[in-house]
Order: structure tokens, then C-alpha cells, then sequence
């Protein structure tokens, strides 16, 4: 059982589905490890909180994923994946 609810917003969804392959994957990776872990993933490359409960990390060189935290519920919103030109930070 995962200890964080993670919901990836479907804009996030289908932005990713542009994504190389292996970027893909690593999304899924990153999915994974917030569930189980939080969404303090230091150990995710370019990781950093963005202030506000708010944290990003690099999927690859041009790919980011950006998610939210909200303590009271234990949810962890994903709500940008995809080219870090585009990102919302």
C-alpha cells in the first residue's frame, strides 16, 4: 500500500505521452517514489522545492516534472510534466 495518494493531472499525461521513451519510463519511475516515499525526492536529479509545497526534478536533460503537496489530505499533485522551456516555475 502507498503511504502518498499521486495524481498526475491529465494536461501532465498527455504532455508526457510527447516524451522520449526512456523519459516516459523515468516519469513512472518518479510516480512510483512519490507514492512510496514523499515528495522530498532529493535523490532526483535537479530536484528542488519550488516554494509553497511546491518541488520539481529533471526526467532528462529538457524533460521536468513539477508536483505539489498537500499535507492535510497526504496528496501529492503532479500537475506538469513535460519540456523544461515550458515549465511553470
Amino acid at each position: 500500500m502507498a503511504a502518498f495518494r499521486v495524481i498526475a493531472r491529465k494536461a501532465a499525461l498527455k504532455r508526457i505521452r510527447k516524451a522520449p521513451e526512456r523519459v516516459q519510463e523515468r516519469f513512472a519511475l518518479l510516480l512510483g517514489d512519490l507514492a512510496g516515499g514523499g515528495p522530498f525526492r532529493a535523490e532526483w536529479p535537479n530536484y528542488s522545492p519550488l516554494g509553497d509545497d511546491r518541488y520539481h526534478c529533471h526526467l532528462g536533460y529538457s524533460w521536468v516534472a513539477c508536483w505539489s503537496y498537500q499535507k492535510e489530505i497526504v496528496t501529492i499533485e503532479v500537475y506538469y510534466a513535460g519540456s523544461r522551456e515550458s515549465a511553470p516555475y
